[in-house]
């Protein structure tokens, strides 16, 4: 009998904490919820807020992420800015260098999309020359063989002369026309391409005249006296020969840093504004 009084005894004692632990349960939740559970438990600080960054702590964190090369922890902290802190100061700050760390990434359409949204919002920041110039990189670094898609040299040579329009003393400038260039010589190859393309499967008309359309359009560039002698021989009914090993070579973009000189500036406008 002793023994089964202990047992009741027992058994009594585990529904009688059970029931205590759910009366303190339902308790705390009355009292407000998770965050005033987090504070009774230590898990909050000492008002009983979630703990997060401030927007200036996350701003400092993001530009040391940024120039130690960690461009995704750059990206994550800008963004924590941008999601919890949109009306803070450092919101302008977050938004920027949030691109910047895209960019570097070669997330180069999430890039435009925020450098865009920062030309939009902040038209007269002393930033905005940066950020022109940058989104016409943007397009710059997306150019691919001059045997497939041409538009991100048309893209990037647009941008280029809008940032030169704009601000034409700007420290970004000199390198703009040099990259301008370049991507004139990118275009004009492709222009060759589509010759040699013709003359292979002797379309000799067509050929004629995308030669004559690519020395007008394009006088200064490296490749138009070839394409000039070219034409004459055409014109004189002298097409010549092709082998494999003569198909054209030069399929990527020319490096910029060849055009870097201190050349008329004419040479760099894009022929669709020369007119």
């Amino acid at each position: 009998m002793m023994f089964r009084s202990r047992q009741s005894g027992r058994h009594t004692s585990l529904i009688q904490n059970s029931f205590r632990l759910c009366l303190i349960c339902i308790l705390l939740l009355s009292l407000g919820g998770c965050a005033q559970i987090k504070s009774l438990f230590g898990e909050g600080d000492e008002e009983g807020q979630d703990i997060r960054l401030s927007a200036k702590t996350l701003a400092g964190k993001g530009i040391d992420e940024l120039n130690n090369g960690n461009y995704y922890k750059a990206r994550k902290a800008f963004d924590e800015i941008l999601d919890y802190y949109p009306f803070s100061p450092e919101a302008m700050l977050a938004q920027l260098k949030g691109a910047d760390a895209n960019y570097y990434m070669e997330n180069y359409q999430e890039a435009l999309v925020l450098y865009r949204e920062f030309e939009e919002r902040h038209p007269t920041n002393e930033a905005i020359p940066y950020v022109m110039y940058q989104i016409a990189m943007c397009y710059y670094q997306q150019i691919d063989r001059i045997d497939r898609d041409t538009s991100g040299a048309d893209n990037a040579i647009k941008e280029f002369s809008k940032l030169l329009r704009a601000f034409p003393n700007s420290p970004y400038s000199h390198e703009a026309r040099a990259r301008i260039r370049a991507a004139n010589e990118f275009l004009v190859n492709h222009e060759y391409f589509v010759v040699e393309f013709y003359l292979r499967t002797e379309k000799y008309e067509q050929a004629q005249t995308r030669l004559r359309y690519l020395i007008s359009t394009y006088p200064d560039a490296t490749i138009t006296p070839k394409a000039r002698k070219l034409l004459q021989r055409l014109d004189a009914g002298d097409p010549p020969s092709f082998s494999l090993s003569s198909w054209f070579k030069n399929t990527l973009l020319p490096d910029w840093t060849l055009f870097d000189s201190d050349e008329d500036e004419a040479k760099t406008t894009p022929p669709s504004e020369k007119n």
